[in-house]
């Protein structure tokens, strides 16, 4: 038997259902805003692992997860009288043809041939231009003041510096950053030498707040970066728990692993490659 294909209109169904006072999930009911936010960034991570292996079996499977989390929000707040999902469906659709111009130009969603934009750069800057014009139309006094403090903080870095090189404040090109990623490792030596724990976390912030800077001129996200380097990492190590077992690993000297974690470079690299995505 086939299984039962549901909707949006379902998902809402049972989201009521489990809120409801009556005979609902004890747990839904204890839920609210603050409490579900660990799961939401949980699920996001959880898109983006299924997007990096490229396992579309499972990017289905979590894509249901995120938007169950977005549905509960709005839940949370139809019961208290804001707003529910259609209307956050609804304004997303309204934001979305004002923020696309070239595409929509009568700004209704039915509106078509619009000035077509000579490439995806032109798109970008009208994008931010638009999206900027929204921030001074909410009032917001800096560039800066609606960048999330709970995103991870190689994201955030990013974004605080593509915001404020908007107005110029920003390096020639890469090549200049590198000085800076240098003068940084001098000042974290010394500081190691001559200065307390906290100044010591102070100049490595500065130190990863410069590479930053150096892979967002060079246009590679930081955060994506950092997560191929700790999966490149762990399969390495893997491989040499899967020679060694841990208590072995415990008795060799410092050039003994270093030469298992060359052993192990060179045996992953001589395995076929995943062709899911490229690096």
């Amino acid at each position: 038997m086939n299984a039962p294909q549901y909707d949006l209109a379902d998902l809402l169904y049972l989201l009521a259902r489990l809120r409801d006072p009556a005979d609902g999930c004890p747990w839904d009911l204890e839920q609210d805003y603050a409490s579900i936010v660990p799961s939401t960034i949980e699920e996001a991570y959880e898109v983006a692992d299924a997007i990096e292996r490229g396992d579309l079996a499972s990017l289905r499977e979590e894509l249901g997860d995120l938007l169950f989390q977005v549905a509960f929000y709005s839940q949370l707040a139809s019961e208290q009288g804001h707003f529910d999902l259609p209307a956050v469906i609804s304004d997303l659709v309204d934001k979305l043809v004002r923020r696309h111009p070239h595409v929509f130009p009568a700004g209704t969603l039915q509106s078509r041939k619009g000035d077509n934009l000579a490439n995806t750069a032109a798109v970008v800057t009208q994008w931010e231009e638009i999206k900027s014009a929204e921030r001074t139309r909410k009032g917001h006094a800096s560039l800066l003041d609606d960048l999330p403090v709970a995103l991870p903080a190689l994201t955030r870095a990013q974004k605080l510096q593509k915001r404020a090189a908007r107005v110029g404040f920003d390096w020639a090109d890469a090549s200049a950053v590198f000085a800076k990623i240098a003068e940084e490792i001098t000042e974290v030596q010394r500081a190691m030498t001559h200065e307390s724990p906290a100044k010591v976390e102070d100049e490595i912030g500065d130190l990863l707040f410069s590479c930053v800077n150096l892979a967002r001129k060079l246009g590679i996200d930081s955060e994506t970066a950092l997560r191929r380097a700790s999966a490149k990492f762990e399969a390495r190590f893997r491989q040499m728990e899967s020679q060694h077992a841990p208590e072995s690993l415990q008795t060799k000297t410092a050039d003994q692993l270093e030469q298992l974690w060359q052993q192990a470079k060179a045996a992953l690299a001589a395995k076929p490659q995943e062709t899911s995505r490229s690096d």
